[in-house]
């Protein structure tokens, strides 16, 4: 009986929030004009575009390794510079090293503010002030990379066992010998798996920075698409996602080892 009148409770305010869904839902439609009736009023493209995709030009892969190493480097670099500046900042971000609020605090609205920028805007920001080319996209990817790392890692530090840090304490260790002797160690197989998952992220990423003049498969791309040469389009779509697969796979494989 009284699972019967709680569910006769919690009715109404089931009801109210599937209709709020369903407003929601009919509005977002209705502003972002989507149209099923248009959409299929242009199958026929459609049609012709996945037709030149299934026929892909294998002639074409050889014109596309370089970039596509480019874009492997670029994600490479970028992973390493971001996670090389995210360990002190990380560090300095926690309590659990810093000791005060007052540094904790105003750093962490910081990097706030930088994760939450996108790579595509990083990327367009750096070409403006940098230039063209695989170094801005490098810079793009270690701007984006560094506050992803940091957030993950000071929150991996917030979570730590602090009983091997008081037995620091007690032994007169400073701050340093407390991150690098007590923080570091617990932290070193979440830091690792940051690491190889900014990696993956950022081959993903990098394929597409080319469209802000960053470098990389994505300038290839961009042309190809230009040129509506979707059998050459398919070409890229695929090498990408080979190296992606073989990324994962040995990304997969370095977390198993040292995890």
């Amino acid at each position: 009986m009284r699972l019967t009148d709680t569910i006769h409770r919690r009715l109404p305010l089931h009801l109210a929030t599937l209709a709020l869904i369903a407003i929601l839902l009919v509005s977002a439609v209705h502003a972002t004009g989507a149209d099923p009736v248009h959409l299929l009023r242009n199958g026929d493209q459609m049609l012709i575009v996945l037709t030149r995709l299934l026929s892909p030009d294998w002639g074409y892969l050889p014109s596309v390794l370089p970039a596509l190493a480019q874009t492997v480097q670029m994600a490479i670099a970028g992973t390493a510079l971001g996670v090389a500046a995210a360990v002190p900042v990380a560090f300095a971000a926690t309590s659990v090293v810093s000791g005060t609020l007052l540094v904790t605090a105003p750093l962490r609205m910081v990097l706030n503010v930088v994760r939450t920028i996108p790579d595509m805007l990083l990327a367009g920001i750096f070409v403006a002030v940098v230039g063209t080319g695989a170094f801005t996209g490098t810079i793009a990817l270690a701007v984006f990379t560094f506050g992803m790392v940091t957030k993950l890692l000071y929150e991996a530090i917030d979570t730590i066992d602090r009983r091997p840090l008081d037995a620091l304490v007690a032994t007169g260790a400073g701050r340093s010998a407390l991150a690098v002797h007590g923080v570091l160690p617990q932290v070193r197989p979440s830091l690792v798996s940051y690491a190889l998952y900014a990696l993956e992220v950022n081959v993903r990423a990098s394929a597409v920075l080319g469209y802000m003049g960053a470098g990389g498969i994505g300038v290839t791309l961009q042309s190809t698409m230009g040129l509506m040469r979707y059998d050459r389009v398919a070409v890229i779509i695929l090498a990408i996602f080979v190296v992606v697969l073989v990324i994962d796979l040995i990304s997969g494989a370095v977390r198993r080892r040292l995890l």
